[in-house]
């Protein structure tokens, strides 16, 4: 993990908005709700998902925005501290935490963080938006691909990057983008489309199409701009939020949850790109396979990430026995002995209170427990 101490400076390119939001409920019972997984080292890097994210794109950043719920801020605070006083981050850049009051999905957060960076750097700043819980393998690569965005997004694109699929995956959206450059590395997106059947993800990617990862640069004054004309009461609830934000009069705390309680659930996807590259204003920069990009998004990711074949890790993770079962993934946080025999790609997580049994092929439907668990009144486990 590289450190983002030398290179942070005034004049880097990027405000970076960093929503860390969800339980991560694919990868249940190790993610939960009270420990989800952006807060988390689950590649055993010796830092979280979040502490990665923010070494990442520090070297290329003026400021960072992370923006949290209540019950993270805590510890979201901790690990910057962590990062400072190991030497890993500068004292120099600009981090702050915004605590949204409640889970508005992506566009509140990221249109409060931009209006607040508008309000602080000015209209001109170039922000951008990523996930606190993906992981970049080429973490040089990925920055010159933000880079080429952030020349995209001066030209008043809202620029995503696009991943060069390495499979017809169909956990993800997909980006099809145009012949048209609008900028160097980056070409006019046609549209954006949600998960496909496999059946149809194999024709996407043999047409070229991207992995939609998520990932947003764009100038401040240009989502302002477009929410104030798609969605105006949105855009002037924001601005009057960025102007009271920070305010510890208890009336002044009132008014700020009633006003971000009554804002939309919306993800960006929706409320900005979708309608924008219908009119011709969204570009892509695509990120070739060596980024090597993931989302950590279920243990079928992470089981591949972590080591190729039979995987086993966390508490007596020496003594677990896998035998005849390639590809599992297995992962203990007792002193119990886990085995697994003649069952290939199998994913067993052990926890105090939860045990999972599964396999890789089945992982995205994960989340299927935590939504029962939640039906039948257990909260406690999710």
């Amino acid at each position: 993990m590289q450190s983002g101490q030398s290179q942070a400076s005034a004049d880097a390119a990027l405000h970076s908005i960093i929503p860390a939001g969800g339980a991560g409920t694919r990868l249940w019972p190790l993610s939960r709700q009270g420990a989800p997984k952006f807060l988390l080292d689950l590649l055993g890097q010796g830092v979280s998902l979040l502490e990665a994210t923010i070494l990442r794109l520090a070297p290329i950043s003026a400021s960072v925005t992370i923006v949290t719920g209540p019950a993270h801020t805590e510890a979201v605070e901790g690990q910057i501290r962590r990062l400072k006083d190991a030497g890993l981050l500068s004292s120099a850049l600009d981090v702050s935490v915004v605590t949204e009051p409640s889970g508005r999905d992506s566009m509140p957060a990221i249109g409060l963080a931009t209006a607040l960076v508008a309000q602080k750097y000015g209209t001109d700043a170039i922000v951008g938006s990523f996930a606190a819980d993906h992981s970049i393998g080429d973490e040089d690569a990925f920055r010159s691909v933000v880079l080429d965005a952030v020349l995209a997004a001066r030209r008043g694109y809202i620029t995503t990057i696009g991943i060069e699929p390495t499979s017809p995956s169909t956990a993800f959206g997909y980006i099809q983008p145009t012949d048209q450059p609008v900028s160097p590395g980056a070409q006019l997106v046609s549209k954006f489309v949600e998960k496909p059947p496999r059946s149809v993800a194999e024709q996407y990617v043999a047409s070229g199409y991207l992995w939609n990862a998520g990932m947003f640069v764009m100038g401040a004054d240009t989502v302002l701009d477009h929410l104030g004309r798609l969605h105006p009461r949105m855009a002037t609830t924001l601005e009057t939020l960025a102007s009271l934000w920070g305010g510890v009069d208890a009336e002044v705390a009132l008014q700020i949850d009633t006003l971000w309680n009554n804002l939309p659930r919306i993800a960006i996807d929706h409320a900005l790109a979708e309608p924008v590259a219908e009119d011709g204003g969204v570009a892509v920069v695509a990120a070739p396979p060596a980024v090597a990009w993931s989302d950590v998004g279920d243990f079928a990711a992470l089981a591949d990430m972590r080591r190729d074949g039979a995987f086993a890790t966390g508490g007596t993770g020496a003594m677990h026995v896998l035998i005849d079962s390639d590809g599992s993934f297995v992962s203990g946080r007792s002193d119990r002995v886990i085995a697994v025999v003649g069952i290939e790609r199998a994913v067993v997580v052990d926890c105090e209170d939860a045990l999972l049994v599964t396999t890789r092929e089945q992982a995205q439907r994960v989340k299927e427990v935590v939504d029962a668990l939640h039906s039948r009144g257990n909260e406690r486990f999710t």
